[in-house]
């Protein structure tokens, strides 16, 4: 099982100085490589380009002072761009072309297979030892097993300066197959009220960035009023940028603890396969929706459900809300009717609890899973909806949901 672990790195003056030279020469090739595409008179193909780079090396002897391998990667980045574009073509959507990247936007580089060490592991700071580079304090917060093999270090320089360095882990186990029968099965709905209701009756609310958000416009306004260019403006851009990463951390701190919970605690998930792209197009709410950052939660429970062997499913949502999980039928409701009232078999429940009855019914009929002990049409009853606030989610030594059922008793 491959995963990632992501550590900070505490580079002195001069090896950041000398990183930044690195980033530049890899993205000074990036651009080369992507003229050679787009000037060459037949197919053009990746290796073809790291073929060339022995080539290259003779008169760009700026090439030289890099990692070759890392140096390779840079053709492959490039491949797996152009890979996507066509993905998203074949699916319909409009792409356009690759662009050259600035300075500004091409912040990272890769060492793949050789060029790197992590050593002295035994204490809260380790070394990272980069070829053509030297050696890099790093903050071990997270401890690799003893049978884990380092793949690949991507290394990236965040814009508020911060570098840090993303190690891919082979642990050598393999991944862990799921159930064929699970017992415990749950269907999520994702809204912006409550960020999640599952079919368990369990909801949790969004997480409330106002304050953040608030600082982070107070600080763009600093920056409006700064000369661009000047020391001041650049110290201001800076700050900007921590503001929007400190809403990012805790954003994806929420949906990691949320999506680990859900992940660990059953043996099949099922949600909503939304078009978050689609839905940016709203005239209404486009800023709420893109704050709640559903496709990168449908994601981290994605990757989670594989390596804890659980059973995973992104179905379809049109008309989850609409439909009754008792009897089928549709019913029209507007946004702001919040409760589920169905005019032919009298079933009534919460909106969002009613669509996760049918996420989990999709999800099961979808994958061919046989519950074992009940179907969802069965479990679709009227029950009480036990809800927290997400700040307990993202608690400081919380153990995020597990107690949820003793807080829905004393509630």
């Amino acid at each position: 099982m491959w995963y990632a672990r992501r550590y900070r790195m505490f580079p002195t003056n001069a090896q950041s100085e000398c990183m930044d030279e690195h980033r530049n020469i890899y993205r000074q090739a990036y651009n080369h490589f992507l003229y050679r595409l787009n000037h060459a008179d037949g197919r053009t193909l990746m290796r073809d380009l790291r073929d060339e780079l022995p080539e290259l090396k003779k008169w760009w002897t700026d090439l030289k002072e890099v990692h070759s391998r890392a140096l390779q990667r840079v053709a492959e980045r490039l491949d797996n761009n152009l890979s996507r574009l066509a993905k998203m073509k074949e699916k319909g959507r409009k792409v356009g072309q690759l662009k050259w990247k600035a300075p500004s936007e091409y912040r990272s580089f890769t060492y793949s297979q050789s060029g790197f060490e992590l050593k002295n592991t035994s204490g809260r700071t380790a070394v990272l030892r980069l070829s053509k580079i030297g050696e890099i304090s790093i903050r071990y917060h997270r401890e690799l097993s003893d049978d884990a093999t380092i793949k690949e270090i991507h290394v990236k320089k965040e814009r508020t300066g911060e570098w840090f360095a993303s190690l891919v882990v082979d642990d050598g186990e393999p991944t862990p197959e799921p159930p064929k029968n699970p017992d415990e099965c749950v269907g999520i709905d994702v809204g912006i009220l409550k960020y999640v209701h599952d079919s368990d009756g369990f909801a949790v609310g969004s997480l409330d960035l106002s304050d953040e958000r608030e600082r982070l416009e107070r600080e763009q306004r600093k920056l409006s009023r700064k000369e661009h260019g000047s020391a001041n403006y650049k110290r201001q851009r800076r700050r900007v940028a921590e503001c929007h990463a400190d809403l990012k951390r805790k954003r994806r701190d929420f949906l990691h603890r949320l999506s680990n919970y859900y992940a660990t605690e059953y043996d099949f998930v099922a949600m909503e396969d939304l078009n978050v792209a689609g839905m940016m197009q709203f005239k209404s709410n486009s800023r709420n929706r893109a704050s709640a950052a559903w496709g990168t939660f449908l994601r981290m429970l994605e990757y989670k459900c594989e390596r804890e062997g659980t059973h995973f499913v992104a179905v379809n949502p049109a008309g989850t809300t609409k439909e009754c999980s008792r009897c089928g039928i549709k019913t029209e409701k507007p946004l702001w009717v919040r409760e589920h009232s169905c005019p032919a078999c009298g079933f009534e429940a919460d909106r969002d609890e009613n669509a996760a009855y049918n996420v989990l019914a999709r999800g099961l009929k979808d994958v061919g899973v046989v519950h074992p002990e009940r179907t969802p049409v069965e479990t679709a009853l009227p029950v009480s909806t036990a809800s927290v606030d997400a700040k307990r989610v993202v608690e400081a030594g919380s153990p995020a949901l597990k107690e949820r059922t003793a807080s829905a008793v004393s509630e």
